[in-house]
């Protein structure tokens, strides 16, 4: 239900006290016997508030021991990238992993200007250095929750494949880290701060310069400032405020940010859907100060706190839908980008929009569907197999324009960037190539629910099995596939999906949350799109009786 005071600006009572959040960081330890209260990576890593310990310096610390052990078993022995966002718990937490990777003589990468990094710049910083090498690879480290309220903290490790960890990985590390925290964490190395800055194996990295200097090997910002597209770039307070402001000035862009204030208690944004603090660029609620300012930019983009989301608004039709954005994005990018590989696929997610579906069949283009996770895209962005990989959650990568690698996690810069590019080349907003889809494809209705869940009942549903699902009809519609596994590689979905002709639903648990989420979406409308909702609903509640 949304908040009363939803897309209102934040008061002083909506605010964390940043210093009882970082003393909380360090005073209080994890019970090892408490669920809530272990390592648990989930589909970006390990997330949690310390004021719960659930992100504390007991967590980081011993998954930090765990991913020099990981990486080590690995022969992974180039350089460690660390970075981290604009969160309150980032800056304690980058402290604590500098301190155990310089006490297992890791070499460790950290920013030139001691800035904030964004997960993107992280990711090109880890493939750039692995270009042409079989040895010495680097992987990568970024501290961030991501879009994740103020109070959160977030820990994730990318591997040499620049991407998000893989599950192998993400266990071994997660497991490892919850039986040294429950051994008293006797098995960390580490060193004192200082000693950690000065050790030989620290050393710096431009983060900031070498990705914003590389963009135009991913975009046609000549088209850009030549066509003098005005643009409004909002960081949301996140990583990339920087980057943006020297994006303009390098790139010689008619571009203005919006709000380059970065503040761990984010007392500028607008308060999302449940009335809290959360930057999350695709909610027209976090986003509703940058859209009452859509008139003034040809195009106007957000991003999140470590940027690997984006949200694009445009003067006719505001806040886009993160589904419709991708459809405009894919569609122009396999008509622009002629040095692409000609079997290069499209990717999405198994619960973005099958608008996407009907865009790539008409581009000729095979479709890969995965279940939810990007790190299912990083293999194919890796060897081009893939040209553009997204999720419905506004986070998605592309190629570069000659059609090798960019980034093998999320880039909302990048994909914030395109919608300038789309307008330049094409003299049409991305909604404007959107309702043109539209026209010739149809107009579906999408949406997400979500409700409260136990962790047995998530479990009960992420086992379903298609022969669970009687049902040969979905609204009036023949059912065409019962699904538990994704289709494009074959990956259990953690769920089910069901399919129609027009129509579609997939339940699944949710990774990070005790609640179950039911997507749906129907190419016969709204009304039509509620019916499919409510029989969705009716296999969940079967499931969840067990």
């Amino acid at each position: 239900m949304r908040h009363d005071r939803a897309g209102k600006p934040a008061g002083a009572e909506d605010l964390i006290d940043v210093a009882r959040l970082v003393t909380a960081y360090y005073a209080l330890h994890p019970d090892p016997a408490e669920p809530g209260q272990r390592v648990a990576f989930g589909t970006s890593g390990h997330r949690g508030s310390s004021l719960a310990a659930a992100f504390n310096d007991d967590h980081i610390a011993a998954t930090s021991q765990a991913i020099c052990e990981y990486r080590k078993a690995q022969g992974t022995d180039g350089p460690l990238f660390l970075g981290a966002d604009t969160h309150a718990l980032s800056e304690p937490a980058r402290t604590t992993a500098l301190e155990v990777f310089a006490a297992n003589d890791v070499t460790v990468l950290i920013d030139t200007a001691d800035g904030h990094t964004p997960t993107p710049a992280v990711s090109h910083a880890v493939l750039t250095h692995n270009r042409g090498r079989a040895s010495g690879l680097a992987d990568g480290v970024v501290v961030t929750p991501s879009h994740n309220p103020p109070a959160d903290g977030g820990f994730k490790y990318n591997p040499p494949s620049g991407g998000p960890a893989g599950s192998e990985a993400t266990s071994w590390i997660q497991d490892r880290a919850n039986d040294i925290i429950a051994a008293g964490l006797k098995d960390v190395r580490r060193v004192p701060y200082a000693r950690a800055l000065a050790s030989p194996g620290t050393g710096r990295y431009d983060f900031l310069d070498r990705y914003v200097s590389d963009l135009p090997g991913v975009l046609d910002l000549d088209a850009v400032r030549a066509a003098g597209v005005r643009i409004g770039a909002d960081p949301l307070g996140g990583a990339s405020a920087a980057y943006w402001g020297r994006i303009a000035e390098q790139h010689r862009l008619d571009l203005t940010v919006v709000n380059p204030l970065t503040d761990p208690t984010w007392r500028f944004m607008t308060l999302d859907w449940d009335g809290r603090i959360r930057m999350d660029c695709s909610s027209p609620h976090a986003m509703a100060s940058l859209i009452a300012q859509r008139d003034r930019f040809d195009i106007a983009t957000g991003n999140d706190a470590d940027a690997d989301r984006h949200g694009i608004v445009t003067p006719d039709a505001g806040l886009m839908n993160p589904n419709h954005y991708l459809a405009a994005a894919i569609s122009y990018l396999y008509a622009q980008r002629a040095d692409w590989p000609a079997g290069a696929a499209v990717g999405k997610t198994l619960v973005s929009s099958g608008m996407i579906d009907r865009v790539a069949a008409g581009l000729g283009r095979r479709l890969v569907e995965v279940p939810v996770g990007f790190k299912w895209f990083v293999d194919g962005l890796a060897d081009g197999s893939l040209g553009f990989g997204g999720e419905e959650s506004a986070g998605a990568s592309f190629l570069r324009r000659d059609g090798s690698v960019w980034t093998t996690d999320k880039d909302g810069i990048v994909l914030a960037l395109l919608a300038s590019e789309i307008t330049a080349v094409t003299g049409r907003t991305p909604s404007e190539h959107y309702a043109a889809l539209t026209e010739r494809f149809g107009s579906p209705a999408y949406a997400r629910t979500d409700a409260p869940a136990t962790r047995e009942e998530k479990a009960r549903l992420a086992r379903l099995s298609p022969a669970q699902v009687t049902a040969d009809t979905l609204a009036g519609e023949a059912v065409t596939a019962v699904l538990s596994e994704a289709p494009g590689n074959g990956a259990a979905i953690g769920g089910i999906k069901v399919t129609t002709e027009n129509a579609w639903f997939a339940a699944r648990p949710s990774g990070t949350e005790d609640v179950y989420k039911v997507y749906a979406e129907s190419f016969h409308g709204p009304d039509h799109l509620h019916r499919v909702q409510e029989e969705a609903q009716q296999v969940v509640l079967a499931a969840l009786g067990g």
